[in-house]
């Protein structure tokens, strides 16, 4: 995975925020088996403790959970994570609208410009 981490904001935030937009992208699918700490820390080129943290914040949002045996799983609740990602896209909508009316557009000119990104 290409992890996107700046000086800006703590990594372990970070990594927490782009595991989430797995899970509920479907990369990560309901019920499948989450990478060892130690394996995407490598990946992430960051202390496990710091993704142990990400990790550890995941569970606490309920997008996964800890299995002694078999290792941290996704949830299986759907229902948690197309809400989260209902909140995620609800979240750039804000986003996008607020860089628009900087830019003088209203929010019915911003809706347009993004049909006509469409075709």
């Amino acid at each position: 995975m290409d992890w996107n981490l700046d000086d800006g904001r703590p990594i372990w935030t970070q990594l927490a925020e782009q595991l989430t937009r797995l899970i509920v992208s479907g990369e990560y699918p309901p019920g499948s088996r989450l990478p060892a700490v130690r394996e995407l820390a490598e990946d992430a080129g960051v202390n496990p403790n710091t993704m142990q943290r990400a990790l550890a914040q995941l569970e606490a949002d309920g997008l996964a959970a800890s299995n002694r045996t078999a290792g941290r799983m996704v949830t299986e609740d759907r229902v948690v994570i197309d809400t989260r990602r209902r909140d995620l896209a609800k979240k750039h909508i804000a986003e996008y609208l607020t860089a628009m009316a900087q830019l003088g557009y209203s929010a019915a000119e911003a809706a347009e410009l993004l049909r006509e990104g469409e075709k």
